[in-house]
């Protein structure tokens, strides 16, 4: 992953950045931020000065960014995935995940208190991201920072470990003893998938490139096969409960199902509803994916006996919670490659974009006051 850091500013006095909202809590009227006014390349980002900080809605809390981290969904929305939602509501702010402290927060916020240092994932939908000194997020997109990482560490975590704990917990409801398979674990999301199902007791088997193999053995997976080299299926001995498959094309999924036992789970990051949706439009789109989806299910179950699921990153107030709990234990981590700072956002895409960058990147945002 990549994290863009900022370089050191100016002081600017407090009276300049802040202003009332109730009787006690501050709150800005502006701020830097990346925005996205067409979709492209790299090229495209534009780092601006000013850029207006909307009203806290009830449940909300506003949050100074230390860093936040460049994953592939940015680049993938930066290019136009998703246009048939977004493009209506150009320019956009991209960046999910976010670490940092506690800036202001709405009324109805009860378990955060300003200062506090937090981490925490937006929507994959939110058209307002991280890419901003100041970050609105929903309390329960929230959580107090892992006091064992750093900002740029903690900001690696949250969007993969929620987008891996939904397909684990929620969907596949894996166990102490499973047998757990992901595909393409040396990615983010697969990489914090090995780590949350070997701290459930699961039995975990991946696969990945070269580069990786160490990495993924390291955080507890009993077999790590070199997708570039090995024979998949004639490889891995025995059937699996659970297949996550983060790569999601046509022969991925096939090895996925036929590894499957049955009443076994496979989930697979790449559904179509926004492709289907950027192609036709969203009156036909959504309708043929969910069309497709059922089909799916129906055939997978009635032929294979096994549950078939489109999984995506939902805000889960427990789930981060338990991300955190097993960060500070030590037993949940994202590789953090390299650093940009934020007025180098189109250097970073660029990198992802070339793949010449192993694991996450980062924009670092270091305080303005």
């Amino acid at each position: 992953m990549r994290v863009l850091k900022s370089r050191s500013v100016k002081p600017r006095p407090i009276s300049k950045l802040l202003m009332k909202v109730g009787s006690s809590r501050c709150y800005v009227s502006s701020c830097r931020a990346v925005l996205l006014p067409r979709f492209g390349g790299p090229e495209v980002l534009e780092l601006r000065s000013d850029v207006p900080v909307p009203d806290l809605k009830p449940n909300e809390v506003l949050v100074r960014a230390r860093a936040v981290s460049i994953n592939p969904l940015d680049t993938r929305m930066r290019s136009g995935y998703g246009r048939s939602i977004f493009e209506p509501l150009l320019p956009l702010i991209l960046g999910r995940d976010v670490s940092g402290e506690v800036a202001a927060i709405a009324a109805s916020v009860k378990s955060l208190k300003v200062g506090q240092e937090v981490f925490g994932a937006l929507h994959p939908t939110a058209v307002r991201g991280t890419y901003a000194d100041y970050a609105i997020l929903s309390e329960d997109e929230l959580s107090p920072k892992p006091a064992s990482v750093t900002h740029v560490e903690a900001s690696a975590i949250p969007f993969a470990a929620l987008t891996a704990w939904r397909a684990l917990k929620s969907t596949a409801r894996i166990a102490e003893g499973q047998r757990l398979l992901v595909i393409g674990g040396g990615g983010a999301v697969g990489f914090a998938a090995i780590q949350l199902a070997v701290a459930v007791g699961c039995h975990v088997s991946t696969t990945c490139g070269n580069r990786s193999i160490n990495r993924v053995m390291a955080a507890g997976a009993e077999q790590a096969i070199d997708y570039t080299a090995e024979d998949i299926e004639a490889v891995i001995k025995g059937k699996f409960d659970a297949v996550l498959d983060t790569i999601g094309v046509a022969e991925t999924e096939r090895i996925g199902i036929n590894l499957l036992n049955r009443g076994g789970h496979y989930m697979t990051l790449q559904g179509e509803a926004a492709a289907l949706s950027d192609r036709y439009g969203l009156p036909i789109g959504l309708p043929v994916a969910t069309a497709l989806l059922l089909k799916k299910r129906i055939q997978y179950l009635y032929s294979y006996g096994i549950e078939y699921s489109w999984t995506y990153m939902r805000a889960d107030s427990e789930g981060l919670h338990e991300i955190r709990r097993l960060t500070e234990a030590g037993k949940l981590n994202i590789p953090v490659e390299k650093t940009f700072s934020i007025s180098q956002v189109r250097e970073a895409h660029e990198a992802k974009d070339k793949k010449t960058i192993l694991g996450y990147s980062f924009l670092g945002l270091p305080p303005l006051y």
